[in-house]
């Protein structure tokens, strides 16, 4: 039995909405949910577009699934919109790294399912992120430079990028562009999470996770067929007790 013209426009008016803003707020939350046709429909439209609709809270959201998706943000589009004008891979990638890491001191080390805390400060963010680069950096070149390949990450020219940038004032090294601190990096990367509805800004430089994080870690970060053992690979090792806590989530 052919479905009724008036569920399909109802269908297709909730994906047109989730194309144009990504998310849907609690009326149309309550049709996706309680009429099958109608979520069964915008599930299947968005499945055409390398997509998926997660609820999270009291919103739906898409998010693309692939790089294939057109409603996936490319490489040069994050660089121009999110970081500085000169930005190359290598900021990008770190970006992302801050971000893996920002998600693993919330579930600690990605040894829990749930959270297990409820808060994360900006300077200890950045002192998360030093402990993984300094252990990347113990790592042999040619172990960096097989891992490269795997997983598709200059893990070399991340740690020359971090090094670069100076502790905490604006005094960093004046070569290949790198004149930010690595306090001002991380602060870049922390408004990029809050303008994705990523992260919530509570004051105090300190951010909380929101719903659409925690619903997409469970979904995506834990599973090793979406993560590629980048998780694996960055916390294969914990920090010593002369550096720090063994797992990023206990501090």
């Amino acid at each position: 039995m052919g479905l009724e013209n008036e569920t399909v426009m109802k269908a297709f008016r909730l994906y047109t909405l989730l194309a144009r803003d990504s998310t849907a707020g609690k009326e149309w939350l309550q049709l996706y949910m309680s009429d099958d046709a109608v979520r069964g429909l915008v599930d299947q439209f968005a499945r055409e577009v390398d997509c998926a609709v997660l609820i999270a809270g009291e919103q739906l959201y898409m998010i693309p699934e692939t790089r294939l998706s057109p409603f996936h943000i490319s490489n040069e589009t994050l660089k121009r919109t999110y970081l500085r004008a000169n930005a190359v891979n290598a900021d990008l990638y770190l970006m992302y790294v801050c971000i893996i890491v920002l998600i693993g001191a919330f579930y600690d080390s990605y040894q829990t399912m749930e959270p297990t805390r409820s808060f994360l400060g900006l300077d200890e963010w950045t002192e998360l992120v030093n402990e993984r680069i300094t252990l990347l950096k113990s790592h042999p070149e040619a172990e960096l430079k097989e891992m490269e390949k795997e997983f598709s990450y200059n893990w070399t020219a991340l740690i020359e990028k971090w090094s670069a940038m100076d502790d905490i004032k604006e005094t960093a090294s004046r070569q290949s562009g790198n004149t930010i601190s690595r306090v001002s990096f991380m602060d870049t990367v922390r408004k990029f999470l809050i303008a994705q509805e990523l992260a919530a800004d509570i004051g105090n430089q300190e951010i909380a996770l929101t719903e659409k994080t925690k619903v997409i870690v469970q979904r995506y970060f834990m599973e090793l067929e979406y993560n590629r053992g980048i998780l694996e690979f960055l916390y294969q090792f914990g920090v010593s007790e002369g550096e720090g806590s063994t797992h990023a989530g206990d501090l």
